[in-house]
């Protein structure tokens, strides 16, 4: 057996998650579908970086498998996964990697990108690639509360109920704001590792700290108490993408 590591691009609009789930369409599923027919019919599993949740998009997410034989043309391969998976997912490389390499247990940084359109109506072409809100945002209190947000962090207050996680300190090291016209914004957030639904938790308390209805030392009780009912609304899935991922071998981390 080989193990292949994989960077690969999807629109998430028609996904239930990248993970496999019973009766649901996946990224997972639909790559696996293609990595088994490439292995000869035999079963196939992939494992990926971490889960992106129904509706969220990805720009780099990674992922590692194994196939049977002699070692592949990694173009040919790359070419065959990239055409044979369905329009949404795209394959863009394909790297040899060691038999014990893993994409999620190796460590790594993580960046999502969320983007955001703030206009008094919705554009019709991007309501599947932006988050949409119609109420005045302040851009300096915003900037204000997502550098709170920049070190290491016990995140407990933005993670959703259901995580199965029980070490939730994280450290984020880019939490920034920019905004790009005058009625669209984008968020980036770079860490070690982020919690279910942490980044869209994230991003919905610092609209509503930019709508004036929380205080920007909300971030700091937020953080203090490990509250999640003093934390804002979870932002829409529409908005996020994983931007990228990137692994200590090849950086500082």
């Amino acid at each position: 057996m080989t193990r292949y590591k994989a960077t690969i691009a999807y629109d998430g609009t028609d996904f239930a998650g990248f993970q496999s789930q019973t009766n649901q369409r996946t990224v997972q599923e639909e790559i696996e579908k293609v990595l088994t027919k490439l292995n000869s019919f035999e079963p196939v599993i992939l494992q990926g970086s971490g889960r992106t949740d129904s509706g969220v998009h990805a720009f780099g997410q990674v992922i590692h498998f194994d196939l049977k034989g002699k070692v592949r043309d990694l173009e040919r391969l790359r070419f065959g996964l990239d055409t044979q998976t369905p329009a949404d997912i795209a394959v863009k490389k394909v790297e040899l990697v060691p038999d014990d390499w893993h994409a999620r247990y190796q460590k790594h940084e993580k960046t999502y990108e969320y983007y955001l359109e703030n206009s008094i109506t919705r554009s019709p072409f991007q309501r599947h690639s932006k988050a949409y809100f119609r109420y005045p945002l302040n851009f300096e209190r915003m900037q204000e509360a997502m550098s709170k947000l920049v070190g290491e962090h016990d995140f407990t207050g933005f993670t959703a109920s259901g995580s199965s996680v029980d070490d939730k300190v994280r450290t984020i090291y880019q939490a920034e704001i920019i905004r790009l016209d005058e009625e669209n914004f984008k968020f980036i957030f770079r860490g070690n590792g982020f919690l279910y639904k942490q980044v869209r938790n994230m991003v919905g308390t610092v609209i509503k700290i930019g709508n004036d209805r929380m205080p920007v030392s909300q971030i700091d009780k937020i953080l203090t108490s490990k509250n999640r009912d003093f934390a804002g609304p979870t932002a829409a899935p529409e908005g996020l993408y994983l931007k990228e991922v990137k692994y200590a071998e090849n950086t500082d981390i």
